[in-house]
């Protein structure tokens, strides 16, 4: 028994021993784990002082695993999370932090704030009524408490407004409320509806495009959004507005719809501007001729078509297709400086210098500042003024848009035609070697790159005035062989 007494004595000894070391064991731990804890703080607060807002988190994060019941740890990091700007991530830490102490008026006073600002007014209003309870004197509680009034009233005048389709006092109206609760998504997605109704689409965007993010999956928005940017002739937006609906469900039968037709579109569209770049203006034209197809329903759409075909015309140097299609173009959309702009080159190409004039000058007036309108306008001055003195287009009967080979033909046409040994008197021979003489300037130019170029600028090359060196006349001596027999040389004085 004696033995027995003493083996039990002993294994409790041990036992006792063996409890004394785990609690001084788990005294360390426990010391360890408060004192890391409290570096994780630390370096939180430092990090969020210096703005370095995801480092300040990360060590948030680990001071709320390491002590779960420590409400400043929650609400701390509540502080990052609204520095960073995810009001709906501190919520439920303010929300902690309460539950962990509910007397915590600061806590309540940040999460009525957000409460309040989310359009959430009767929660909102609980915390700071409960704020005023633990302490009555609190004056932003009672501020706040008298801005949920405020909103409350202005939103019931505003639904009113609404009903009575009275939109631009809802709009009135709602200005105040969205002040007060920005993040309201309802009262944003009513606001844009009015200025929907009233034709303002840049401001319905506007108030649109923040209720994507306020709401988890608002794919309703994105397609509302892409809608309103494709009916604006926006389609590059608009696609990556319908995009970002896809990415929240590929499978959103409405939402797809509208990717396959915004998608078809914008590929005709900047294909069409690729073949103008590359000047192949006739594949353009048809592109842009698909897509008024593409989107018969939409008017901007076929606005810009004509307003570019147009343009391709008048590059083409198709000057009567260009002013018909250009005229169309002028009455959809009557300020569009570019329409200006090409009806007015297709009226130079056209020899009618002075609607030319008329267009660059409507053209100018909307836009003063434009160096290519005031370059255009100048041009087709002088074009006006050099037409009322000598046109070596028109000596030799030929277009603007004539080739080389087209004004040779004439030339050789008319030479045959004006040559003075086809002529029997003195008087007849005089005046067929004046027009022989123009008909061989006019050829001499006109073939010539540079100075059919100072032509087609509105400048003579041949004025004496335009000549360099004191101006004097300049002679031009030309050779030339009208017929396919026998050698001509002239010498011409342009007095």
């Amino acid at each position: 028994m004696e033995g027995e007494r003493r083996r039990l004595s002993g294994v409790l000894s041990s036992v006792s021993l063996l409890c004394v070391l785990l609690d001084l064991q788990l005294d360390g731990l426990l010391a360890a784990s408060h004192a890391e804890i409290e570096s994780h703080l630390e370096m939180g607060r430092k990090l969020l002082a210096a703005g370095q807002l995801a480092e300040a988190l990360s060590h948030y994060h680990s001071a709320v695993e390491g002590d779960s019941k420590n409400y400043l740890t929650y609400y701390k990091r509540a502080a990052v999370y609204l520095a960073m700007g995810k009001f709906k991530a501190a919520l439920p830490d303010l929300s902690k932090a309460i539950e962990l102490k509910p007397d915590f008026l600061a806590a309540r006073l940040q999460r009525g704030n957000i409460l309040l600002k989310q359009g959430d007014t009767q929660e909102a209003k609980d915390d700071f009524e409960a704020v005023l309870q633990n302490s009555p004197d609190n004056e932003e509680a009672r501020n706040q408490l008298a801005r949920i009034q405020e909103l409350e009233t202005h939103l019931e005048e505003a639904q009113a407004a609404y009903s009575r389709r009275d939109y631009t006092s809802t709009i009135a109206f709602l200005e105040r409320v969205v002040e007060l609760s920005p993040w309201n998504p309802n009262v944003r997605e009513l606001r844009s509806e009015c200025f929907l109704q009233i034709g303002d689409y840049a401001k319905a965007i506007l108030d649109l495009k923040p209720t994507t993010k306020l709401r988890n999956d608002n794919r309703a928005a994105f397609l509302k959004l892409s809608k309103l940017y494709y009916n604006m002739g926006e389609h590059e937006e608009s696609l990556n507005q319908v995009r970002e609906c896809l990415k929240l469900d590929q499978d959103d039968k409405d939402c797809f719809t509208h990717y396959k037709q915004v998608k078809k579109l914008s590929k005709q569209l900047d294909s069409a501007e690729e073949l103008i770049k590359e000047q192949r203006y006739d594949e353009a034209i048809e592109k842009y001729n698909a897509v008024v197809k593409t989107e018969p329903n939409v008017a901007i759409y076929a606005t810009k078509a004509k307003e570019r075909i147009c343009h391709c015309l008048t590059k083409n140097k198709r000057a009567g297709e260009a002013i018909q299609v250009c005229s169309e173009a002028h009455i959809m959309d009557p300020k569009n400086i570019f329409i200006l702009r090409d009806r007015a080159e297709a009226y130079i190409l056209n020899e009618e210098f002075e609607k030319a004039i008329e267009d660059y000058q409507e053209a100018k007036e909307l836009d003063g500042e434009n160096e290519e309108l005031k370059e255009g306008l100048d041009r087709a001055q002088k074009l006006l003024k050099q037409s009322r003195k000598r046109d070596y287009y028109k000596i030799l009967g030929v277009r603007r848009s004539a080739n080389k080979q087209e004004i040779i033909k004439a030339y050789r046409k008319l030479a045959q035609q004006w040559h003075p040994d086809n002529f029997q008197s003195e008087d007849e021979k005089k005046e067929a070697e004046k027009k022989f003489i123009d008909i061989a300037a006019a050829k001499e130019v006109l073939t010539d790159p540079e100075m059919r170029q100072k032509v087609d600028a509105g400048e003579d090359p041949l004025d004496p005035e335009n000549q360099q060196g004191g101006g004097h006349p300049q002679q031009w001596p030309f050779e030339f062989n009208p017929f396919t027999s026998g050698n001509f040389q002239f010498k011409f004085n342009f007095n």
